[in-house]
């Protein structure tokens, strides 16, 4: 099983150290910044060997080259979008698996958010690093892409077993609560999920990794095919894009 150490940055970023210990493989995900990654390698004694983007943003690329510099790292990124990933030594391609140590992550391309996005999952260790595609309760803005192909982005993630623990890139999920229940407000698992990140946030504590299955249940971008959704939102018999289309407006507007 993966070691999986969540490091806040920014004013809401989630960056992670992940170790697979047989081969003492040490991956940084989508490293914003670079410094407070180091110092926390060194104090975990962990060498970093690899990067693992999963897009372009600065946010998420920022730290790539002074942890190259300081470490020699591989950056492992999306082959959808090489020309945007600093320091890329690495193409992956939708369907590829990349090894980390004895973990393989295989590859999902889920454009959207951005043209080139991907996903890494770890499958024996239940792990997904979804960059910006998923949210806890949420997704990302569509910067580059369509409704359609967030929606099919979605519904891959979505397909991955329940049990899939969710490593998502923000702290987004008390915002998204407030949003979700004025578009699906009879959800009461939208409403238990409230309650227990009500109580996480409280104590100090990060939402993040939520389960696939608490969002497959509370997700309004997750459930754009779910009757009862459509039926909230006036839109009964619709087709799930124009569904999934309209939540995403009135998220970027709330």
């Amino acid at each position: 099983m993966l070691d999986i150490r969540q490091i806040p940055v920014l004013s809401d970023n989630f960056v992670y150290l992940v170790r697979e210990p047989q081969s003492g493989a040490v991956a940084v995900v989508d490293p914003a910044v670079s410094e407070p990654i180091l110092e926390e390698a060194k104090r975990l004694g962990w060498k970093i060997t690899h990067i693992l983007n999963t897009h372009h943003h600065p946010d998420h690329v920022g730290g790539n080259m002074e942890i190259k510099e300081a470490t020699g790292c591989v950056i492992v990124g999306p082959g959808h979008d090489p020309d945007r990933i600093p320091g890329m030594d690495v193409q992956v391609m939708d369907g590829e698996t990349y090894d980390l140590g004895t973990e393989k992550a295989q590859v999902f391309f889920v454009p959207g958010h951005t043209r080139g996005h991907i996903a890494y999952w770890f499958k024996d260790s239940d792990a997904l690093f979804c960059g910006d595609t998923m949210f806890s309760i949420g997704c990302g803005r569509l910067f580059e892409g369509t409704p359609q192909q967030m929606w099919t982005s979605l519904k891959r993630l979505r397909a991955l077993p329940p049990a899939t623990k969710i490593f998502c890139a923000h702290e987004y999920t008390e915002s998204n609560i407030r949003f979700a229940v004025s578009v699906d407000p009879e959800n009461e698992a939208l409403r238990k999920r409230a309650h227990e990140v009500k109580a996480l946030r409280a104590a100090g504590k990060p939402s993040v990794p939520s389960l696939l299955g608490e969002e497959q249940a509370a997700n309004p971008f997750l459930r754009a095919d779910a009757p009862e959704l459509a039926a909230a939102m006036g839109m009964a018999g619709r087709d799930p894009v124009d569904v999934f289309a309209e939540v995403r407006r009135r998220k970027d507007v709330f």
